[in-house]
């Protein structure tokens, strides 16, 4: 039986009109053999949660560079669960001050990468975390 690809939704909640990183981490998933459902510029926490829903995504990734982390994400945790997604996994990559995220992990995201983090690293924490082996 073939393995089930990982299906990835990256997504720019917010304002934020820059998607030069979220297009590069979509082509690095979609290269290393994932599913990816890239939603577009200024998404709201409820269109994230519903193309999850629609989409049945193992994981949510959001590119944030505008300082709303804090109001965003915990909007978008709160509907993924509201939809019975608790195990869908939340990634965020873009401007996130150190200071932020612990708090963010206690919310439930599963990792946070700043500008210029390798995708094979990304690669390799998605792949761990959907198949339950994430530290």
């Amino acid at each position: 039986m073939a393995e089930e690809k990982i299906r990835v939704i990256v997504a720019k909640p917010g304002l934020d009109g820059h998607d030069r990183g979220a297009k590069v981490v979509a082509r690095a998933l979609r290269d290393a053999g994932m599913e990816v459902i890239y939603t577009g510029l200024r998404q709201t926490p409820e269109m994230i949660a519903e193309a999850a829903l629609q989409e049945d995504a193992h994981v949510v990734g959001l590119s944030i560079l505008s300082g709303a982390h804090m109001a965003l994400v915990p909007r978008i945790l709160e509907l993924l669960k509201a939809n019975g997604q608790e195990n869908v996994r939340v990634f965020i990559g873009g401007i996130v001050p150190d200071e932020d995220v612990p708090r963010l992990k206690e919310l439930g995201v599963t990792g946070v990468y700043g500008p210029g983090a390798p995708t094979d690293q990304i690669i390799r924490d998605i792949r761990a975390a959907v198949s339950g082996k994430a530290g």
